[in-house]
């Protein structure tokens, strides 16, 4: 038996579980997922990806501080983290190891790459035939000023950064000198088909998936078109029916999220569109309105993943 088998058995033969929880900092989604394990009898021990690392004299061959040499038995991904692009990719390195190892990510390094970049998105959301705001993807602010030459006549556009969250950086479009140029862009134009119904102010739906199942719902009520909640937005908790769970479901699946917070909205003509799938939402704002405990049904859906006898009390 190889040292990384050992190490892998000696895992397996421990009592309780032991997660790893990326986090960046310990704010309210960290305490409030650490108190959901701790309640299911778990510990979760909060790691900054930003000091894990490579040793390759050990067994794994991963620094992951709180763990010695041993692995957790899964990691759930609050927050990579910012930094540099090499930073950040070595932090997603580690969480690619920690999958090869067969410790389960949730999600998954790659479900986090596909995720963080809106255009990669946009095209998993595209090639699954999931309803999807048309999106277009440019490098230079000559192609980009052509489309908005070309579609602006239709309605505005959305310009959002490609790796941005929490509604900052977008920027509605409806002539093209309204457009950045490249640099202020960070070198790519990431445009979308504006899709918004102005009834009683704006306002679209969030669902938060878990485990193949939809666990918690709201409908952001804003009097702005960005409808972030931590931007001022309302929420109000939203029992969706069955084709809305089925869009959501099929959503997650698309970039291969575990667990995801799916953003919708209805078009003119009452069709629901996918505008994004976040692989580490946020669940401050719906908490407020949700009648249980989602850190507890996130905590129970790792659990049962993993196989715990912990997982039922978690849920």
């Amino acid at each position: 038996m190889s040292p990384l088998d050992s190490l892998l058995a000696a895992r397996k033969a421990t009592g309780g579980a032991k997660i790893a929880l990326a986090i960046d900092i310990y704010d309210w989604h960290a305490r409030d997922l650490t108190a959901a394990f701790a309640r299911a009898g778990v510990v979760a021990v909060p790691v900054r990806l930003s000091q894990c690392g490579f040793d390759t004299r050990r067994p794994s061959g991963l620094i992951i501080p709180g763990f010695g040499a041993d692995l957790p038995d899964a990691m759930f991904v609050r927050a990579i983290g910012s930094g540099t692009f090499e930073s950040v990719t070595l932090r997603l390195d580690v969480l690619h190891v920690l999958g090869d190892l067969g410790v389960p990510v949730l999600n998954s390094a790659r479900t986090v790459e596909i995720c963080v970049d809106k255009g990669a998105t946009s095209i998993a959301l595209a090639r699954n035939s999931i309803p999807t705001p048309t999106t277009w993807t440019v490098q230079s602010e000559l192609a980009a000023r052509q489309i908005v030459r070309r579609e602006a006549g239709r309605g505005p556009l959305v310009l959002k950064p490609l790796f941005g969250a929490q509604g900052y950086g977008l920027k509605l479009i409806r002539r093209e000198d309204e457009l950045p140029p490249v640099e202020a862009a960070d070198g790519v134009y990431y445009l979308q088909r504006f899709v918004a119904v102005v009834g009683d102010g704006f306002r679209d739906l969030r669902l938060f998936v878990s485990e193949g199942k939809v666990v918690a719902a709201m409908t952001r009520h804003a009097a702005q078109w960005i409808t972030n909640v931590k931007l001022g937005a309302r929420p109000e908790w939203f029992e969706p029916d069955a084709a809305t769970v089925a869009l959501a479901l099929r959503a997650a699946a698309a970039v291969g999220a575990d667990f995801a917070g799916v953003d919708m909205i209805r078009d003119a003509a009452d069709t629901l569109q996918v505008l994004e799938v976040n692989s580490m939402p946020g669940w401050r704002g719906l908490q407020k309105v949700a009648p249980f405990s989602i850190a507890d049904r996130l905590a129970g859906g790792l659990l049962t993943r993993i196989g715990s006898p912990r997982a039922e009390a978690a849920l």
